[in-house]
Parts: C-alpha cells; structure tokens; sequence
C-alpha cells in the first residue's frame, strides 16, 4: 500500500483507519529500514499465524533485522520510526514524569482501554494524550469538549500504553479507596479533595485494601526504576515520595498526609515494628518480592526500615537490598584486573584483617556481601556482627548488635571466638575496645573483614594507630586496605562521543586531574546527553571506583619507623596502590564516566 498525504497534512493511511500490519511491513520496506529480503520474511511469519496484538507488538516479536546495522527493531523503535514517519513526537512513557492525580482528572479508566489512549500530562491549557494508533482521531474532540483545553497527541509503544492504563488508574482507586476510609464516605470527585480528606483527624485503617494496594504500588514502582531508597517524607500541606535512583533523588509522587501516615503504618506493621510509637525512631525489616514476570516467581528483595520524627509527622526510609548485588564478580564490581588479582590474593589468606573504607553510601556492604558470598562455601564458617544486618544471608551466621542489652561489635566479636569461626565480618570498627578484638581474632588465626570511615587506603592505618593499635599489632594482623567510592556511569543508550576539539581540552583537563601521574594509552571520552531511558539525566547505573593498599614488609617497615601519612601513602603506591582518582581517570578514558563525576566524588592526589 503507497502511503498518502491527508487532511492534515500527515503522511500515512486515511484518517479514523487503524494500523495494519503488512502496511507497516512496506513502509518500512520502502523507508529503507529494512530490506526487501527482511520484508518477505516476515510476511510469511506473520502470515501463518492470527494474532489480537497491535500491529507494531506483533512485528517486534518477530525479529526484524534493521538494514543499516543488523540491530534487531523493538517496539520502542518501531514506534520511534512510526512517528517520526506520521509527523508526530515520539515519547516514550515515564511514571516518574507523570502526574497520576491529574491524568485519572482527564478521563476514566474505561474510556482510556477502549480508545487504547493515555494522557501522561496535563497543563492549565493543554492535555497530552499517548496513543498507538496515530490515525485514530475520533476521540479527541470529546476529550476537548470534557477537559476545556486543547488536546496534543504523541506516539507511544502500545505496550506502555496498556501497562500503565491499569497502573495509573489503579493507582489512582487506591489512593480514592484509601482516602474515602478516612473521610466522610461521599464519593471522591478530584485529587483536591484528597488533600482536604487527608488533613482530617479520622485515621485511615492500615489494613484497608485502598492502603494495601497504594503500598504495592510504591515497592513495585521502586524495584521496576531501580530505586535504592524510598523516601516517605511529611511536609506541611501533604506528603512527598522520593526515589533514591543511582544516588539522586527523584520526586515521585505526592499524596495527602492521612494517606501517607496509614502506608507508613502499613509498611511499620509488615516491618515488626511498633505503630503507635511515633516520637521516637526506628528500625525494622520487610523481605518481600519483586514483581513476577512472564509466570516466574519474582526475586525474594530485603528492604531495611527507618523512621524519624519531624516537625509534621513521621518519615520513613525503606533501602532496598537487591540480593543480585552479592553475586556479583569482581569486574561488575568495577574492578580493574590489576586491582582484582590483589584483592583475591588478599581475601584467600588464611588470617588477618582485611579493611574496607569509604563514606557512607560508597558500596562497601556491597563489596564485603559479594567477596563473603564467594567464600562461604560448606566448609567454611562465616559469621558476622553487624549493626543493622543490611541484607539476610542464608550463607551467613548474622548477628545483630543490641546496645540495650549491652551487645555491642566488641562483646558480639568476642561470642563469636567461642563460636568456631573460619571468617569473621564486624560492622564497623568504632572504638578501641572493638579495635582490639578484632586484632585478636587475627592473631588467633580468623581471616576478619571490616570496615572504617575514612578518605583513602593509607588513613586507616592512621586511624587505628589513633583508636590505640599499636604499630607492631597492626603489621601482624593487618592484610591490605580497599578504600572505595561509587560513580555514576554514563547512559550507554544517549552518550555521545566528542568531538576532536573537545576531546584535546578534555584530555588536558584529565591531565591535570592525575596530576604527579601521567596518563597514557587510549582515550574515548563521552559526554551526557539525557534520553528516556536515563530520565533525562545522562547517566545509568553507578560502578565503583577502588583503591588497594596491600601490607608488604616494606611498608610495616614505614609502619614502625615513619608512621605518618605521606611516608605510607609512597610506599603503598611503590607497593601497586591506584590512587582512587587514577581510578577514576582510567574510567574516564573508557568512555565509562565524567571528569566532573570522578572530580565530586574522589578526593585529591596527594
């Protein structure tokens, strides 16, 4: 079929005819998109079998090789094509981005599914409406008619269109449900009146479904963005939902404060937690699942709970612990082989004290969770003591520090040497008195993982000769040191490689950054651009960056005769350490992340 030119100027089929799937077939045929050959083939698969699915979900299953580059066509870029072909902008669909509130104002959820349309913005004059079918019109001067403003239409994947119908007006019962509880029991006409609702002095029931399904809602949002931390936080008026995404947050959703204070009790419930103490903090634990997918069970997701007092009510801050984070390798850790082969050196000893440190946040439970589960096999007894226990492991014997009854790492380290351990992890090292055990599970032959909060390697050694270790304690139990930190890694879909004047500035400011070092070898560098897959914010996903410190006898040689820090840190660089911002210049080089990303999270060469 030759594509024309309507009414309105968009070339494609007659206006009010839906899309077929052998016209989209020669379309792309005719665009160049694919080759004749491809064309043919697809035609015979899709002609032997009858399907109900939208044109563009029935040729994205097939398999088609794009001509330019081999690349086999989704749906997102069948329906990218499609648009830019039919004179319309392409969007693809992101909750985040989406007022769920004013879209379920638009229209109702029935009329969405039979028009297979959905709005996803809503402005004080305009109205912007997702569909599939960029020929079938016969619903938007209803929709004007209904709403007063002007409608702008925007192509979609046919998939998002009909997953997020039912989340978004689900989500949107819900909250109604959940609010109606609470308030009068008149019917609900607008999510203004759910902020009125919300201010009431009725509480909302925890248990009541509108509740439940608000919290299902939340978790699987949370899990499908990839979402490390969920903040509940109640502000003056209503309550805010935040999503810690790639360690920034993003605003999520807003509800009304007396719906937000019964999804707190909810969650406060499901976590063993006491739901009537609201003045003081604290902490509790959900394991639940990730949503199932195709019929397979959804992974087991533990998420650790913490609640504070603020001046207009409780906060909440759920972390999610992904259990896929302590099965990674090394290499999608981010280590380097240089770094890799070191540290597997390291943690194959048979005893000492192996030192992780970095700031909060920067991945050390993540590194430690993923080396331990390397090393728990059914021969080996690995206990911990940790304060909280951030994620269950069946591998592991956990034990929680409880300051109320006096069992804090120090009288925990010294249960667990009655308990016949072969490797130990302790929390944290706090104070001397911890300092010391750990010591002498070290001298008494344990391997002992464990952490401290300093900037690089070579500080830690400082800071235990500053708790009271003393040198020589320290060269005879003391392994090696991994200071960390995390980054963010650029979007592999929008990145853009730059151009040679950029590249020459770039360089020399990466120079500078490595300076008394010298870079050399192969250089790529990327810049951030932003697409829907990232948000918008160029980058997806974060790596970390690593800096080894091994204990040779060189360097306890500087530990007993030149104990301070410029002595140490020339050693351990004679020894193979990287310093962390050398680390992250290397990453810089792969393309993999940014100058100003390494400059923000890695303290200076010194």
């Amino acid at each position: 079929m030759v594509p024309r030119k309507s009414a309105e100027g968009v070339v494609g089929l007659p206006a009010g005819q839906a899309l077929d799937w052998r016209t989209l077939v020669g379309w792309l045929r005719d665009d160049g998109v694919i080759s004749a050959e491809e064309a043919d083939r697809t035609i015979a698969r899709c002609s032997s079998a009858h399907s109900a699915q939208h044109p563009v979900q029935r040729l994205s299953v097939v398999g088609m090789a794009r001509a330019s580059d081999g690349h086999v066509l989704d749906d997102q870029m069948l329906t990218e094509w499609l648009a830019g072909r039919c004179g319309l902008n392409y969007q693809r669909i992101d909750p985040l981005k989406v007022d769920v509130g004013k879209v379920a104002e638009v229209m109702s959820a029935a009329y969405a599914e039979r028009h297979k349309v959905l709005p996803v913005q809503v402005t004080p004059t305009e109205v912007v409406v997702a569909t599939a079918e960029p020929f079938v019109r016969d619903w938007m001067p209803e929709v004007e008619r209904q709403t007063r403003k002007s409608v702008r239409m925007v192509l979609s994947s046919p998939q998002d269109i009909a997953r997020y119908t039912a989340e978004f007006f689900a989500l949107a019962r819900s909250v109604r449900a959940a609010t109606k509880s609470g308030g009068n029991g008149s019917a609900i006409s607008s999510f203004e009146q759910l902020v009125e609702l919300g201010k009431s002095n009725k509480q909302l029931d925890a248990n009541d479904q509108g509740v439940v399904q608000v919290v299902d809602w939340l978790w699987q949002y949370a899990f499908d963005q990839r979402a490390s931390d969920i903040h509940m936080e109640p502000r003056r008026d209503q309550g805010v939902i935040r999503f810690r995404i790639d360690g920034v947050l993003h605003p999520v959703y807003q509800l009304p404060l007396g719906v937000m204070n019964a999804m707190v009790a909810r969650i406060k419930l499901l976590g063993r937690m006491d739901v009537v103490e609201r003045r003081r903090p604290q902490d509790g634990r959900i394991k639940t699942l990730k949503p199932a997918a195709a019929g397979v069970r959804g992974d087991e997701v533990e998420m650790r709970l913490s609640t504070l007092p603020t001046a207009f009510g409780e906060k909440l801050v759920m972390r999610i612990f992904d259990p896929e984070s302590t099965v990674k390798d090394l290499a999608a850790l981010g280590f380097v082989p240089h770094d890799a082969q070191r540290w597997e050196a390291l943690t194959r000893r048979p005893h000492g004290i192996v030192l992780v440190t970095g700031p909060t946040g920067s991945g050390k439970t993540t590194t430690l969770y993923a080396t331990l589960k390397r090393l728990a096999t059914e021969e080996v007894n690995v206990s911990t003591v940790e304060d909280p226990i951030e994620m269950i492991e069946p591998a592991f014997n956990q034990t929680q520090v409880q300051a109320h009854l006096d069992l804090d790492f120090a009288q925990g380290l010294r249960a667990l040497m009655r308990q016949d351990p072969d490797i130990i992890m302790v929390g944290e090292v706090r104070d001397l008195a911890t300092a010391e055990m750990a010591v002498q599970a070290a001298l008494t032959g344990h391997l002992v993982f464990t952490t401290l909060h300093t900037n690089d390697a070579p500080s830690a050694i400082m800071r235990l000769m500053e708790l009271g270790i003393p040198p020589y304690l320290i060269n005879a139990t003391v392994l090696g040191v991994l200071a960390q930190r995390l980054v963010r890694t650029l979007c592999p879909a929008c990145r853009v490689r730059e151009d040679d004047e950029t590249t020459v500035r770039s360089r020399e400011a990466l120079a500078e950054l490595v300076k008394p070092w010298q870079i050399s070898g192969g250089y790529r560098p990327f810049q951030p651009v932003g697409c829907v897959d990232c948000r918008m914010t160029g980058f997806k996903g974060r790596m970390g960056l690593y800096e080894l410190l091994t204990v040779t006898e060189a360097f306890k040689d500087k530990v007993s005769r030149e104990p301070h820090m410029e002595s140490l840190r020339m050693q351990a660089v004679k020894d193979g350490m990287r310093p962390l911002r050398l680390a992250g210049a290397a990453r810089i080089a792969e393309g993999l992340t940014t100058i100003d990303e390494v400059l923000a999270t890695t303290p200076p060469i010194q």
